[in-house]
């Protein structure tokens, strides 16, 4: 067999979250691909930053292994918290550099879809939503095509009002964060047949998307690494958080 070392990162939360995947690929057809993960997901608020490469280090540490064996570098990508995107992709390209290795660029979005199905392999349709803050949201539509074994995206992440998001036509699973923080002004909560609250970025997902898109080539060189900010606007004004706070039921002041 033949193997592959992946390290995934994403600070696009609250969380600083860090996997290690190490992958066997079947060299032939009569075998089972087998992994083994190992991770730290913890709630470091603003200090993701100082977090990071301790963490890395444990893992390789945890896993008997060195750097350099690492084949490739994945990230979260985006959309999510600016400061936490340019955390997340600074480290990346800085570890990738070092390594000489590719950058694995991936979606939040995708990545709350693929926590939904490997928690239930039966889901086949996953509208990822995220609260974007300023009454907005982050989402994206995504299929999963067996055939291939692989998300199809079908709506490219997007932002707008909880209000605007288009259901599909399908059974679908709402994934993300933006139920919780919207309640009835996501339409999308009646429209779903489940509601998938927990499945948020986290690097043990995003590590097996991960490991996908790199067998399959869609990597970038280091250099070419960069956040997927979706939004432009990163402050409210003052009438905004007014407003926003308003809509959500809280004070005004």
């Amino acid at each position: 067999m033949t193997s592959t070392v992946l390290l995934a990162l994403d600070t696009s939360t609250e969380y600083c979250s860090v996997a290690l995947l190490r992958a066997e690929a079947p060299s032939d057809a009569s075998q089972q691909a087998q992994a083994r993960l190992w991770a730290r997901h913890e709630l470091t608020g603003a200090v993701s930053s100082t977090r990071v490469l301790p963490a890395v280090r444990e893992l390789f540490d945890e896993a008997g292994m060195a750097l350099a064996q690492c084949n490739a570098v994945a990230f979260g990508a985006g959309p999510g918290s600016f400061t936490g995107l340019r955390t997340a992709t600074g480290v990346a390209q800085g570890l990738a550099f070092g390594l000489s290795v590719p950058v694995v660029p991936i979606s939040t979005l995708l990545v709350c879809a693929e926590s939904a199905r490997r928690r239930d392999a039966s889901i086949t349709r996953v509208v990822a939503a995220l609260d974007a803050r300023m009454g907005e949201v982050y989402w994206a539509d995504y299929a999963w095509d067996a055939g291939i074994g692989e998300w199809q995206t079908l709506t490219p992440p997007s932002l707008g009002a909880p209000e605007e998001l288009v259901a599909p036509e399908v059974p679908f699973t709402l994934a993300g964060n933006a139920a919780h923080a919207f309640g009835a002004r996501l339409g999308l909560v009646e429209r779903a047949a489940v509601v998938d609250g927990d499945a948020l970025p986290d690097a043990q997902p995003l590590a097996f998307a991960a490991l996908r898109a790199y067998r399959a080539g869609r990597t970038v060189a280091a250099e070419h690494a960069a956040p997927e900010y979706v939004r432009d606007k990163v402050a409210q004004t003052t009438a905004e958080r007014l407003a926003e706070r308003a809509a959500r039921g809280g004070p005004e002041a």
